[in-house]
């Protein structure tokens, strides 16, 4: 039973960063391989907090939440001036910089050795020791961002969104502040993602710069193609199928080395498949292919 309460966990955990990533790439179309990055900076803000200040939970989580932030806009400034595969490479550098510093920072972040013994959180007294309590506690977190997300993705704002995923210059010829726009929806992003990070880091008790790497922010981007980018049930959907996929291999009797390299596999034939045939996912209203007919 805790195994799967321990897949449902991981699957929210997922569809917080799907989601949060979703309203950069799906709805506003820049593509970021740095959400992996904003993901590790909740994380380790909110367990140093807790090592280190033993401050309150929800503190930690709001603290993790605005440094993410932050950062969310030192990322999004670069969008302003430079787009589509320049603007990725941007956001690849700041993902392996993020890394290198967690790694490398070791008197801080503890380096390679992470940061273990990070304390169960405590909320309103009570302290979140089991599966089934921590499941409720990240289950009202992602229904929390799922709901806020559907708030901005309907919202005037959310067509905005939209409008600059579609045509930049028809929104600013429209009158629309795009550079607010783009920088904003990286802040919330990145605050969003960094609410996953806390959430992990208090779940495993233990974090280091490896579940931080510029892989784990391919993986987020293949749940968000694979589930379908554009739409609020697609990261759902593709949180689902890519977290619970692998566990298959489990049941299977394959060896671990064996399923590791089996789930990287069947991730790079689910992409090749999406983007060939049909490149929205599962439930996307928008593709990351180039419409090359007006060049």
């Amino acid at each position: 039973m805790d195994y799967f309460l321990h897949i449902l966990i991981l699957i929210c955990i997922y569809i917080i960063l799907a989601s949060s990533l979703n309203l950069i790439s799906g709805y506003t179309g820049l593509l970021s391989i740095s959400h992996a990055a904003f993901y590790g900076i909740g994380a380790y803000v909110a367990a140093l907090m807790s090592l280190r200040l033993e401050s309150n939970f929800l503190l930690n989580i709001l603290c993790a939440i605005i440094i993410s932030g932050i950062f969310g806009a030192i990322v999004g400034f670069p969008s302003l001036r430079i787009r589509d595969d320049y603007f990725v490479i941007a956001t690849f550098a700041f993902q392996i910089i993020t890394f290198s510093i967690l790694n490398n920072l070791t008197s801080f972040t503890g380096g390679p050795m992470g940061l273990p013994g990070i304390p169960q959180p405590v909320l309103f007294g009570l302290k979140i020791s089991s599966h089934e309590q921590f499941l409720l506690l990240v289950g009202f977190f992602t229904v929390c961002v799922f709901l806020i997300c559907r708030r901005i993705v309907i919202s005037p704002f959310g067509r905005v969104l939209k409008t600059i995923r579609e045509d930049e210059v028809f929104a600013a010829a429209s009158g629309k502040n795009v550079a607010f726009y783009k920088v904003m929806i990286f802040v919330i992003g990145a605050g969003m993602a960094a609410i996953a990070g806390s959430m992990y880091a208090y779940y495993i008790s233990f974090i280091d710069p490896t579940s931080f790497t510029v892989m784990e922010s391919i993986f987020i981007i293949s749940i968000v193609i694979i589930g379908g980018a554009g739409s609020l049930w697609g990261p759902v959907v593709g949180a689902i199928v890519l977290v619970a996929l692998p566990e298959v291999l489990r049941f299977l009797g394959m060896p671990s080395s064996i399923a590791a390299n089996m789930r990287q596999i069947i991730y790079g034939a689910l992409l090749v498949v999406f983007m060939m045939w049909r490149p929205q996912g599962f439930m996307g209203e928008y593709s990351f292919t180039k419409d090359t007919s007006n060049e």
